[in-house]
């Protein structure tokens, strides 16, 4: 299983996210201030409700503008940081280059009719139209739905119906 590391600037805008977060939520969690008056010899108590003080206020501000710019970092501008793996390729291409070398490999292990059908379906990026293997390969249909049969109860393709026909995936 890969890990994940959190470099740079995304660090950076988690660590003023979590901070922020955490400022606006003590700063409204806070304790309603007290007003203690004393009339004569007796001391009242009563609450004031709804009041910050413009400090209060500055450091809710503040915490929410930067908790808004960190947010919206991760969310958004980072995303093309995340998606590169250490070759620089996004993440979805090093994806299916590493499924078109599993396939190929399974390929290898398979009779020739099949190898034939299976290397069309690598050649789609993994998906095709079963009517279209037929014009790829030059096999009759029922020989392609045969082969296909094989394939997938060895676990190595998926067909999907769609309207009149099917699609095949490659797993």
């Amino acid at each position: 299983m890969k890990t994940k590391r959190i470099q740079g600037k995304t660090a950076l805008a988690a660590a003023l996210f979590v901070v922020a977060v955490f400022v606006i939520t003590i700063k409204l969690m806070n304790p309603t201030p007290i007003l203690i008056s004393v009339d004569g010899g007796e001391a009242v108590s009563s609450q004031i409700s709804g009041v910050f003080t413009s400090y209060d206020m500055i450091l809710l501000i503040a915490s929410s503008i930067i908790l808004t710019i960190s947010g919206m970092y991760l969310l958004f501008f980072d995303s093309d940081e995340n998606n590169e793996n250490s070759t620089g390729k996004p993440a979805g291409e090093s994806v299916l280059e590493e499924r078109k070398m599993k396939w190929k490999e399974i390929s290898e292990t398979l009779k020739n009719d099949e190898q034939k059908i299976y290397g069309a379906i690598i050649d789609s990026e993994g998906i095709i139209n079963q009517s279209e293997l037929a014009e790829k390969t030059g096999f009759s249909k029922s020989n392609i739905s045969r082969v296909l049969d094989l394939l997938e109860s060895k676990g190595f393709v998926e067909r999907k119906r769609r309207g009149m026909g099917n699609i095949v995936l490659l797993k």
